[in-house]
């Protein structure tokens, strides 16, 4: 195990510590590395089952990078020995935090996944071998931690949306790859709503975006849960409008946990 120093945007230096990464079962494909890069904010819940679903992957070439942003609880404890580097940083920034893990990251595809978001074991590789050349970003299928029959819905038309492309946005993944993120200059850190589609929007002068639907990505129902079903689908359809018409820059996400 041992220390890094790395420059953040501001100048400013940031420590942590690396781990060897970690070698999952052999596959008779060739494969390319990949980085999973996962911001976390008080995420000590959800972050364990994040991270013990990564650790079930059936692929051999990953690397795991935790950026623990503004954390007042026990998110960097839960994360040490759990990843491949763990970053830990003073201030909450959910841009500021994918982006720096972006650029330590070693990988020819990049992975953003919510800390509250687990994969199935499968997922890595169905990546691998899905996204191709002609796409510039991806995100796979997404499903409620809650089955309950509204949010089953919600999550139905919301992969549908993604599937036709009618938005291009993600469900808790995703998917691009690092030169090309790099290019764009990554997330736009003035963001703090539907910075993951204007990412995507950007990323797609590189190739088109595409949904997979192979494999699951299972989210957290928290915000629904505590902000209420009708009210959280309301303020989705606000922020459409706004990202439409308006500058979302002002627009300020509050944190649930």
């Amino acid at each position: 195990m041992a220390k890094f120093s790395y420059p953040l945007l501001n100048g400013t230096q940031c420590e942590g510590m690396d781990f060897q990464f970690r070698r999952g079962p052999t596959l008779r494909t060739a494969c390319r590395l990949i980085s999973v890069v996962i911001p976390a904010h008080n995420e000590e819940s959800y972050l364990p089952g994040t991270l013990e679903a990564l650790k079930r992957q059936n692929y051999p070439l990953m690397e795991v990078i935790v950026v623990a942003n503004g954390c007042t609880d026990n998110t960097a404890e839960t994360a040490h020995g759990q990843c491949d580097r763990l970053v830990v940083l003073s201030q909450k920034g959910l841009g500021v935090a994918r982006n720096l893990g972006a650029r330590m990251a070693k990988g020819e595809l990049l992975i953003f996944l919510d800390a509250d978001t687990s994969l199935e074991p499968m997922t890595l590789r169905v990546i691998s071998g899905q996204f191709s050349s002609e796409h510039a970003a991806a995100t796979i299928k997404g499903e409620p931690d809650t089955l309950t029959s509204a949010f089953s819905l919600i999550y139905k038309l919301k992969n549908f949306v993604h599937r036709m492309r009618l938005h291009c946005g993600s469900s808790g993944v995703i998917i691009c790859r690092r030169e090309d993120f790099l290019s764009v200059g990554g997330f736009d850190e003035g963001l703090e709503v539907r910075e993951n589609s204007e990412l995507i929007r950007r990323l797609k002068k590189f190739g088109r975006y595409k949904y997979i639907g192979d494999v699951t990505a299972t989210t957290s129902m928290r915000r629904y849960e505590q902000c209420g079903l009708w009210p959280t689908v309301w303020l989705w359809i606000k922020l459409w409008f706004q990202t439409r018409f308006g500058d979302l820059h002002q627009r300020r996400y509050e944190t649930v946990r």
